[in-house]
């Protein structure tokens, strides 16, 4: 499946560099995009050094356009998430910016959203199931989408949302983890259960997110299966201290890869702790 020409937008940030030490021979066909020239000197030395385009996507959206002028496609990465100051309604318009420049270059625009907006549901989740964000990001979230869908149709632009599980090791648990780490532990001696993906298996899955050609509107990106935070830890070999879950932790949020799979193999392979550790040792160091 050949590559098409991609603009990373946000690839100053986690996930970005993880794609920018994982996308191997696939950055020849991306330019990665970054605010400020100094900020992209820590990420382009590494295997996939790539090249890259300075702007802000809020406010120049002629450097914008120009950067995605022989683009394909534009991934959206560029956000906001909580705890670090920023206004989450940036998720909405940087959103926006990105599908304007996509209506006029023609670009695909694939959006990284957040398994954040199915909130509390039971079962097995699919790209159908109503969104019912809890959290404000995961309201965000929502909201992107939502504004993201009605201006891409309105524009004539193609929009596909990327509801995100779990990356272990940019997550609270893993990637959070520090001596003394308390994990909430449910009524049925159990700990709270998400869909995960390791950082090699987003980067697989972005990949070939972006070289499919037809894209639903809505695409799950995790592996199959839930996997308790409790045993992500121990496959790390990370001491934690139970603790009783208060009111109103989810026990657990599932999602359906089905989709993915007819496209990736990330989609057909079981979530796997201990790979996910071993992925986030190898790659986090140049992460995080």
């Amino acid at each position: 499946m050949s590559f098409p020409a991609t603009l990373v937008v946000g690839a100053t940030g986690r996930i970005g560099r993880v794609l920018q030490r994982c996308w191997g021979r696939r950055s020849a066909d991306v330019l990665w995009q970054s605010r400020s020239g100094p900020a992209t000197q820590a990420t382009t030395e590494g295997p996939t050094a790539g090249t890259w385009a300075i702007f802000d996507p809020l406010h120049d959206g002629d450097a914008y356009r120009r950067a995605a002028r022989d683009c394909d496609v534009i991934l959206c990465l560029a956000g906001v998430i909580p705890g670090r100051g920023a206004d989450l309604e940036d998720n909405v318009t940087l959103a926006e910016a990105a599908i304007r420049v996509g209506a006029a270059t023609g670009a695909r625009v694939l959006l990284a959203s957040s398994a954040a907006v199915y909130g509390n549901q039971p079962g097995c989740l699919d790209e159908t199931a109503a969104l019912c964000p809890q959290a404000p990001y995961g309201v965000a979230k929502a909201r992107m989408e939502a504004r993201g869908a009605a201006l891409g149709a309105a524009l004539g632009a193609t929009v596909s949302a990327l509801r995100i599980g779990n990356i272990a090791g940019l997550d609270a648990i893993l990637g959070g983890w520090r001596p003394g780490f308390a994990l909430d532990v449910l009524p049925d001696g159990g700990t709270p259960q998400r869909s995960y993906i390791g950082m090699g298996d987003l980067a697989q899955a972005l990949g070939d997110v972006v070289a499919a050609e037809d894209l639903p509107p809505a695409l799950n990106i995790a592996a199959p299966g839930p996997i308790a935070m409790g045993a992500l830890l121990d496959a790390a070999g990370l001491a934690w201290t139970p603790r009783p879950a208060p009111d109103g932790v989810i026990a657990r949020v599932e999602l359906d890869p089905a989709r993915l799979a007819a496209m990736s193999v990330v989609g057909r392979t079981a979530a796997d702790p201990s790979q996910m550790v071993a992925d986030w040792r190898r790659i986090g160091p140049h992460v995080t």
